[in-house]
C-alpha cells in the first residue's frame, strides 16, 4: 500500500505500538431520513505470524457492523447468538465503534419507538422497514422490524430455503443501509473505516449486494465485508432457476452456480458470499483447514482452496459475565455453590455441586464416583451414538452419567431405555434448560464431546473454565482448544482421533484411570483448563487484525 521506504518507516515506528497494545445502488428506495447518495441503484503458526505482521503495521479505530439472525439474549438458537452478543462488546473494549443488526422477533422491553426507517427493494418486492435502537455495554443494538420476522419468531430458521433467503436478503440490505439511517448516539456511523461482518449463509448475500448495488454505483467504495462461517454444512442450496429471484444483475449470478458431484447443479448462496467477501473467517483454525478438504468442505472445498489467503480461523471465546463458576447465578440456590478457579475452590465447590445435582436428579449421593455429562443436540453430528453404543462398557464401571438435550426421536428413545435399565447410574433430561446446562457443567467431573465434526464448540470451553475435564473427538475447534494429556505434558483433557466406539472408550478410559488412580494428575488437568485464557478479549484482538486486513485489502 506504501512505497518500500514508507513501509519500512511505518514498520519501524509501530513495533512499539504492538508491544504496548497486543494482549496476552441500482435498487429503488425512498428513505425516511437523509441519504448522501444521489443514486441507489493447517498452518496455524503461519496464520499467527501473518496476523502479528498485520497488527504491527496498523492500530486504528474501525466502524464495525455485524449482522445475523440471532443476537443473545434477545434471540438465541446456537453459538451464533453468543458470538453476536459477546464479540461486539470485546471489540468495543478495544476502542472500536460497533453496531449489531438483527431481526426484531418481538417488541423487546428495552426498545422504545422506532428511530428511523427505509424503503427497500428486496428480491423485486418493495418493503418498508423500521429500525429500533438500544445502546447496551457500549454496543449499538439495532433491530429490524418487519412482519416476516415476527411471523417466524418461534422458528427463526423456518420455511423453505428461498423463504429464509428472502428474510436474509432483507436483513442484509437493512444492515448495509443502517449506517445512514440509524442515529446512534445522535449521529449515524457513516462510511469511513467501515467493515461489515455477515454470519453464515443467511446473511451471505450482504457481500454480494454491497458490490452489486453500492460499489458498482459509486457508493461505499471503501467499505469491506467479512463473512464468518459457523457451519459450512448449511449453505442455502436451491434450484438454479431460483437465482433470478434474488434481484441481481445477470453478471453477478455466476458466483452462485455450483456443480456438486453429490447433489448436482444448483444455486448456492454461501458460495457466492465466500467469493464476494473480502475476508472469510471460520470459527477455529482447525475448522478453517477442514472446510478446505473434500471431506469437510461439503462441496465448497474448491471455492475455499481457490483463494486460501482469504480464509482464516479464530476460536470463539467465553462471556465471563454469563459463564463463570465464581458468580454463576444458577449455582446460588438448591444446594449448589459458586467456587473459585483454584484448587481449594475446585475441590470444595465441585463436590457441593455434584452432591446437589445427584439430589436434584435422584441419583445416589456419592462424592467418590466420577460423574460424566453430555450437553448438546441428540443427533449424529454430536456423536451421541458412540456413547449409547458404549452402554455395556460404561455400566460395567462405577460411574454416573447425565444427559441434557433434545433431537432425533430414535436417539431420545434409546436414552430413555438406557436410563430405565440403569436407574442408579443414568439420568436423561430431554429438552433444554439453561439452568441445568450450567449446573451439569459445574457438577460433572468429565464432559463428553464425541462430535463427528465441531466447527468451534463452546461446551468444552465452558467445561474447562468450570474445572470439568473434557473428553473430545479431535476435530475442528475441539482439536484447537483441548490438548491431550499423556501423563507428562500440560494437557487439558483427553482426545481421540477417529469417531469410533473403541477410540472413544480408550480416551474415556484414560480419563477414568487418572480420576481413580492418579487423582493429583487429574486435578492438575482440571486446573490447567480453568487457568486457560478462554475469554473474548484475545479472540477480539484476532478479529481486529483480520478486519484491518480487510480494510486495506484491494
Amino acid at each position: 500500500f506504501l512505497p518500500s521506504r514508507g513501509r519500512k518507516m511505518l514498520r519501524t515506528s509501530l513495533h512499539a505500538t504492538l508491544a504496548r497494545h497486543s494482549p496476552r445502488d441500482s435498487l429503488s428506495r425512498k428513505s425516511t431520513s437523509h441519504s448522501p447518495r444521489s443514486h441507489r441503484a493447517r498452518p496455524q503458526v503461519r496464520q499467527a505470524r501473518q496476523v502479528a505482521a498485520t497488527c504491527t503495521y496498523i492500530q486504528e479505530r474501525l466502524n464495525v457492523v455485524l449482522t445475523g439472525f440471532e443476537c443473545a439474549p434477545f434471540a438465541k438458537k446456537g453459538g451464533l447468538g453468543d458470538v453476536m452478543q459477546s464479540l461486539p462488546k470485546a471489540l468495543v473494549r478495544r476502542g472500536h465503534r460497533v453496531m449489531t443488526v438483527s431481526p426484531m422477533y418481538y417488541h423487546y422491553d428495552e426498545l422504545g419507538e422506532p428511530c428511523g426507517g427505509v424503503h427497500l427493494d428486496v428480491c423485486g418486492t418493495g418493503v418498508d422497514i423500521q429500525y429500533f435502537h438500544h445502546h447496551r455495554d457500549g454496543v449499538d443494538l439495532v433491530f429490524v422490524n418487519h412482519p416476516c420476522f415476527i411471523e417466524n419468531a418461534e422458528n427463526i430458521y423456518g420455511g423453505s430455503v428461498m423463504d429464509v433467503a428472502w428474510r436474509g436478503a432483507l436483513l442484509s440490505q437493512a444492515a448495509i443501509e443502517a449506517v445512514w439511517h440509524v442515529p446512534c448516539g445522535g449521529f449515524p456511523y457513516g462510511t469511513e473505516s467501515l467493515v461489515y461482518v455477515a454470519n453464515d449463509w443467511h446473511t451471505a448475500l450482504l457481500p454480494v449486494y454491497l458490490q452489486a448495488f453500492y460499489k458498482e454505483h459509486f457508493h461505499l467504495g471503501f467499505a469491506r465485508s467479512v463473512l464468518v462461517v459457523h457451519n459450512i454444512s448449511h449453505q442455502g442450496r436451491s434450484h438454479w432457476d431460483d437465482v433470478w429471484r434474488l434481484g441481481l444483475p445477470d453478471h453477478h449470478t455466476g458466483a452462485f452456480y455450483l456443480d456438486d458431484p453429490m447433489e448436482g447443479q444448483g444455486m448456492n448462496i454461501l458460495k457466492a458470499g465466500i467469493e464476494y467477501a473480502t475476508k472469510v473467517i471460520a470459527v477455529s483454525p482447525g475448522y478453517a483447514w477442514e472446510i478446505s478438504t473434500d471431506e469437510g468442505g461439503w462441496g465448497l472445498a474448491p471455492t475455499i482452496r481457490n483463494d486460501p489467503m482469504k480464509i482464516s480461523g479464530i476460536v470463539n471465546g467465553i462471556d465471563f459475565d454469563t459463564w463463570s463458576p465464581e458468580h454463576d447465578t444458577h449455582l446460588q440456590s438448591d444446594g449448589y455453590q459458586t467456587y473459585g478457579t483454584n484448587l481449594e475452590g475446585l475441590w470444595t465447590g465441585k463436590q457441593a455441586c455434584k452432591a446437589a445435582l445427584q439430589r436434584q436428579l435422584g441419583l445416589p449421593e456419592r462424592h467418590e464416583v466420577p460423574v460424566l455429562g453430555f450437553i448438546g443436540r441428540l443427533d449424529e453430528q454430536k456423536g451421541l451414538d458412540l456413547i449409547l453404543d458404549s452402554e455395556e462398557y460404561l455400566m460395567s464401571r462405577d460411574i454416573q452419567i447425565v444427559f441434557l438435550g433434545s433431537g432425533r426421536q430414535d436417539l431420545q428413545d434409546r436414552l430413555y431405555d438406557m436410563e430405565c435399565r440403569n436407574r442408579d447410574k443414568v439420568r436423561a433430561w430431554i429438552g433444554y434448560s439453561d439452568q441445568m446446562a450450567h449446573r451439569i457443567t459445574a457438577a460433572c467431573d468429565i464432559l463428553l464431546m464425541p462430535s463427528r465434526y465441531e466447527p468451534c464448540g463452546l461446551n468444552q470451553l465452558y467445561a474447562m473454565h468450570y474445572g470439568t475435564v473434557p473428553v473430545v473427538h479431535a476435530v475442528g475447534g475441539l482439536r484447537d482448544t483441548v490438548l491431550h494429556y499423556d501423563g507428562e505434558n500440560e494437557g487439558t483433557g483427553w482426545t481421540f482421533e477417529r469417531a469410533e466406539v473403541d477410540k472413544f472408550q480408550w480416551a474415556l478410559g484414560q480419563a477414568l484411570y487418572s480420576f481413580w488412580d492418579h487423582r493429583d494428575s487429574f486435578m492438575g488437568v482440571a486446573l490447567r483448563g480453568m487457568h486457560k485464557d478462554l475469554g473474548w478479549d484475545h479472540a477480539a484482538y484476532m478479529y481486529e487484525c483480520k478486519l484491518l486486513e480487510a480494510k486495506y485489502a484491494h
